[in-house]
């Protein structure tokens, strides 16, 4: 069965791509530590804007979600590294659980630049 769901959509100029979990190419998780846990989802996060011919400078938006709101420090610092002004729009939600067990999941919405 196919899985119902496309790594990213792109609708009017504007790409959105599927949340990305700290996951490598095996599909297991990885990262002990939050720091380590967000660089592999910012990596995932690159290799499918790349698929879009895109970057993360044309990122215009962020969906954050954690499973543990105590990780916010350490997540924003390392985010922080991935982006410069002007920085997307972010938004970060603590939830109940993320798919695989996954603590943290990144979903951008990029524009193509005309």
């Amino acid at each position: 069965m196919a899985v119902p769901f496309s790594r990213f959509r792109e609708a009017d100029g504007l790409v959105f791509a599927a949340g990305q979990i700290h996951i490598n190419e095996k599909l297991e998780l990885v990262g002990e530590t939050t720091e380590e846990k967000v660089h592999q989802c910012m990596k995932n996060v690159e290799k499918i804007l790349s698929e879009a011919g895109l970057e993360l400078s044309d990122v215009v938006n962020t969906t954050i979600y954690l499973t543990d709101m105590s990780d916010y420090p350490a997540l924003n610092e390392v985010y922080g590294t991935y982006f410069s002004a002007p920085y997307p729009a972010r938004t970060a939600v603590c939830v109940k659980e993320l798919p695989l067990g996954a603590s943290i999941e990144i979903a951008v919405v990029a524009a193509k630049k005309s």
